[in-house]
């Protein structure tokens, strides 16, 4: 457990484990770490796995600013922190942050997994089944994290977390409300909403993985097939792995971890 200061006082949390290839896990929105721990804990068992409170987070500084910026760079600082040349985890607006800091930073970014779905501009979906392409729909959620965020929450996790309980889905709400405030959670789905990190992502070229699942994000994104088709045609040279048909990475630890290795491996050499 250790604590990183930055140049305006903030103060990251984030926390070691394990030995071998360095795995970085990118922070999203709101996300808890202890979401992904069945793949981490899998991971730790021959990497070094990492993982951090985003500001405003956890047990990280609760201030701001809460930008596209700010937030690369503290993961930057992790990295470097850490020591580089890292497998970054990520979904969400957590890719856009792997994908932009991947292009910037080689040196620091061996690979970046994403779980899910490539990190795309929502201007992409643009015309596609999911309701992210929609701006009333993602302008209406943003509102509702604004006046309910624990509505707004729950929403959420019941569309994308079909197999949950209602007790699960209450304890999930609750922790995920203890770990980030209100205000974090609306500013940076705002800036994600609004970002576009094609760019990046094409030049970090073939070091960008897509795990990619059917079941992913539930109603919110479009298909698999078509995830595939917008990554073939935007991101070329990106490299998608299939999971299980009708699970995603996340709901397969021991596929995604073994997936993850596969291209840690070279780090070993």
């Amino acid at each position: 457990m250790a604590r990183l200061e930055r140049p305006d006082g903030v103060e990251l949390h984030w926390e070691e484990r394990g030995e071998g290839p360095l795995v970085v896990l990118a922070p999203h929105c709101w996300g808890h770490p202890g979401v992904y721990e069945a793949l981490l804990s899998d991971l730790a068992r021959d990497h070094r796995v990492v993982t951090s409170d985003a500001r405003g987070t956890g047990e990280s500084t609760r201030a701001g600013p809460y930008d596209m910026e700010t937030d690369c760079s503290d993961l930057e600082a992790i990295l470097e922190e850490a020591g580089g040349e890292a497998v970054v985890i990520c979904t969400a607006d957590g890719a856009n942050r792997g994908a932009r800091l991947a292009a910037s930073r080689t040196d620091l970014v061996a690979a970046v997994v994403a779980l899910g779905t490539a990190p795309f501009a929502r201007m992409h979906f643009e015309g596609s089944e999911g309701m992210i392409a929609s701006d009333t729909v993602v302008g209406a959620f943003i509102n509702m994290l604004e006046r309910d965020y624990r509505g707004a929450l729950r929403t959420l996790l019941s569309a994308t977390n079909a197999q949950m309980s209602e007790a699960e889905l209450r304890e999930r709400v609750g922790f995920q409300i203890s770990y980030c405030p209100q205000e974090a959670a609306v500013a940076r789905v705002r800036v994600w909403a609004e970002d576009d990190p094609t760019a990046a992502a094409r030049e970090t070229g073939a070091r960008l993985w897509i795990l990619i699942a059917a079941d992913v994000a539930g109603p919110w994104l479009p298909p698999a097939d078509e995830r595939r088709r917008l990554t073939e045609a935007l991101i070329p040279e990106a490299r998608i792995v299939e999971t299980a048909a009708g699970t995603g990475p996340i709901s397969q630890p021991g596929v995604a971890a073994d997936a993850i290795r596969r291209i840690s491996a070279p780090l070993r050499v």
